[in-house]
């Protein structure tokens, strides 16, 4: 399956991303579709009858969705953009559809507790082209502190580190389109150029976040969801 629609708590990785920002009040959404894009679009098609308790009028075929919560009120387009088109390249491919002066975009794979609202924010007041959300990635490993000597002076298990890392949950002004083409590579070319450009700033998030990379980042998640440890669930049932 599509990496969107790995199973977190018995929701797609993709809907919880989308819970974020509809929490928000960003409720309208373009998927960018590739590898495997007609489950995505399946999924969306049956989403009201799959995800809510509905009745059914045997012989007339009517149906009725007992519906609650805030995704009645999403719109959700479905955009081809290609198998192998490249992160930029997708983002260049639904530019027709983007009619705002400044718009959001991020990856279907991580889950965090960002201020979207602060997020902008930053992004107005900094005036640049486009803001990258940086964020401090859990270590994989325990870290070892010690000594000239060798003795160790503190072991931390996991612990977050220092550096920034790309975390998505970008904001760009439309002019951000003229450094893309069909076959760009986002983090390569256009946010290199954008830096040499002075037109890239970064807004750090010190929370959580995490991205499933791995299906050990998949059991790690639903481990956190099952017991209710779940810091990027911003939103009321």
């Amino acid at each position: 399956m599509p990496k969107p629609l790995v199973d977190i708590g018995g929701r797609p990785i993709l809907w919880h991303i989308m819970k974020i920002y509809a929490y928000y009040g960003y409720r309208s959404f373009l998927c960018c579709l590739g590898y495997k894009g007609e489950m995505i679009k399946q999924y969306f098609l049956n989403y009201e009858y799959m995800s809510h308790d509905f009745t059914v009028t045997i012989g007339n075929r009517n149906k009725k969705i007992m519906m609650n919560g805030g995704e009645k009120e999403w719109s959700v387009a479905l955009a081809d953009t290609g198998l192998e088109t490249m992160t930029g390249g997708r983002i260049k491919r639904i530019e027709k559809y983007i009619n705002a002066d400044h718009f959001m975009v991020t990856y279907g794979d991580a889950v965090a507790n960002i201020n979207i609202d602060e997020l902008l924010k930053f992004h107005l007041e900094k005036g640049k082209i486009a803001t990258v959300t940086g964020v401090h990635p859990v270590s994989r490993f325990g870290i070892i502190e010690r000594n000239a000597d060798g003795i160790v002076e503190r072991f931390r298990e996991k612990p977050q580190v220092d550096e920034l890392i790309n975390g998505g949950f970008f904001v760009f002004k439309k002019s951000f389109f003229d450094y893309l083409d069909p076959n760009s590579v986002l983090e390569k070319e256009p946010l290199e150029q954008l830096a040499y450009d002075k037109e890239l700033v970064v807004y750090e998030h010190k929370g959580f976040w995490y991205c499933v990379d791995t299906y050990r980042d998949y059991l790690e998640l639903n481990k956190m969801w099952d017991g209710n440890d779940t810091p990027w669930k911003i939103w009321d049932d």
